[in-house]
């Protein structure tokens, strides 16, 4: 008897869609094994009758335990070989954990792999090269190539998206009319954003609440054709420091200025949705990835719009980024299996209702059309938001950041922010110190 795991039953209420769709209910016949399950509603049944056990672990709170433990309990009644053991975390938790398990051989087959982590993971030869699987284990072949090549390190498939996300300006329109702006300009540029800014301090709003560090930095100076790393992550990915400058310059003194709130009062709201001047109506909008619009417009409780990012060269800075990827790992013992997994949670319409978008925008064309009925006012929004964005999008930059560098340069912003630091002299000290990070890997 396969061991079951309880956890908290609680509703969904960051959900995309508005129904569950059917559960656990799968009367089509099913197909045969390796194929591609989106077609019917039942998962591909294991060709193999003896008995495999995987490990799975991933990140997240208690929605994502809950949704993800019952796709786990769909896949498991269609194999019934197969037991699925599941280990999760919160985010800080989890890599806590993971690090040890790698450096003792002993991962889980199939982790959940962060944008930040999966070079290392990956170069470190912790992770399986999951090439020879896609198109037969694992059927891409309506996913966009752009979206695919996210998970490649040089030419290595080192993760599957689980799904994708892209940049934007998140708003309350009517606030946005409060500070005498009828509507955001199709292709607005950064000084149109500071007009706007200006025009919000003096009706007395907040524009937003600042942007994350390293993702915008790094949008801007793709921009301009260039990215936050080189290409295979040994050093920075730009030589001028005037852009640092000038992109953080932009922030600092907008909070300076009074159309941002005060880096203190910035601390004290992050990671609490609810304390936003957005969500209190003394805020315009928010920058942030489209898979976070939903659990804002719940929180906002009012009428929301997205806007594209600014430019000028808007669509050379542009990515879709990934949520977040499976990968299967090295020490694996059933990677086959494993990557018949990825295939049930990427491809099978009945996992996808209960997944319901929350780890971003599904990557299969396929489930995208599936799931376009079942979507809630907001769903709609971010999947169409997602299909506008995604003809304007160029290739991601490799993944090959560093997390110590991201932490850097996160805190030499709030030092900038703080007015503890000139922009200047935070290029020059944040040039050193992530050189010397990157040049030691």
């Amino acid at each position: 008897m396969k061991k079951r795991y309880s956890l908290l039953a609680i509703p969904l209420l960051l959900s995309m869609l508005s129904g569950c769709g059917g559960g656990n209910n799968n009367n089509a016949a099913p197909t045969d094994a390796g194929a591609n399950a989106a077609a019917t509603n039942a998962p591909a049944a294991t060709s193999s009758t003896e008995p495999v056990t995987l490990r799975i672990a991933w990140w997240g709170g208690d929605t994502r335990h809950s949704y993800t433990q019952q796709v786990i309990d769909m896949y498991e009644a269609a194999n019934p070989n197969v037991t699925i053991e599941p280990e999760y975390a919160s985010f800080d938790d989890y890599w806590k954990k993971l690090a040890p398990q790698a450096a003792a051989n002993r991962l889980p087959d199939i982790v959940q792999m962060d944008v930040s982590y999966i070079n290392q993971y990956g170069s470190n030869g912790q992770l399986e090269d999951m090439t020879p699987y896609l198109n037969k284990q694992i059927q891409v072949a309506d996913v966009n190539e752009n979206v695919l090549a996210t998970g490649k390190i040089g030419d290595k498939q080192y993760g599957v998206p689980l799904g994708v996300n892209v940049l934007g300006f998140q708003y309350d329109p009517e606030l946005l009319k409060k500070a005498g702006v009828d509507s955001i300009p199709e292709n607005w540029t950064w000084d149109q954003y500071k007009e706007i800014a200006t025009k919000a301090k003096a009706a007395g709003l907040y524009m937003d609440s600042s942007m994350a560090a390293d993702v915008f930095f790094n949008y801007y100076l793709r921009t301009k054709g260039l990215s936050l790393y080189n290409t295979d992550g040994t050093a920075l990915g730009y030589e001028d420091d005037a852009m640092f400058s000038e992109f953080f310059g932009m922030l600092s003194g907008l909070i300076e200025a009074g159309a941002v709130p005060s880096q203190d009062k910035l601390s004290q709201t992050k990671g609490v949705i609810e304390e936003t001047d957005v969500v209190k109506s003394t805020g315009i909008g928010m920058w942030q990835w489209s898979n976070q619009y939903v659990a804002l417009q719940i929180a906002v409780n009012r009428p929301m719009a997205l806007a594209q990012m600014p430019g000028p060269d808007m669509e050379k800075g542009l990515y879709m980024q990934p949520s977040m990827y499976w990968s299967i790992t090295a020490n694996s013992k059933a990677k086959e299996e494993a990557a018949k997994f990825v295939d049930f949670w990427t491809n099978n319409v009945e996992a996808n209702k209960l997944i319901k978008g929350e780890r971003g925008v599904p990557i299969s064309s396929k489930i995208k059309e599936a799931l376009t009925t079942e979507l809630s006012d907001s769903g709609k929004q971010v999947f169409q938001f997602v299909a506008d964005m995604e003809p304007k999008t160029s290739p991601m930059s490799p993944p090959v950041g560093s997390p110590e560098v991201v932490a850097l340069l996160t805190d030499l912003a709030e030092q900038m922010n703080f007015g503890q630091i000139k922009p200047d002299a935070a290029a020059a000290q944040f040039r050193k110190e992530a050189n010397a990070i990157l040049g030691s890997r």
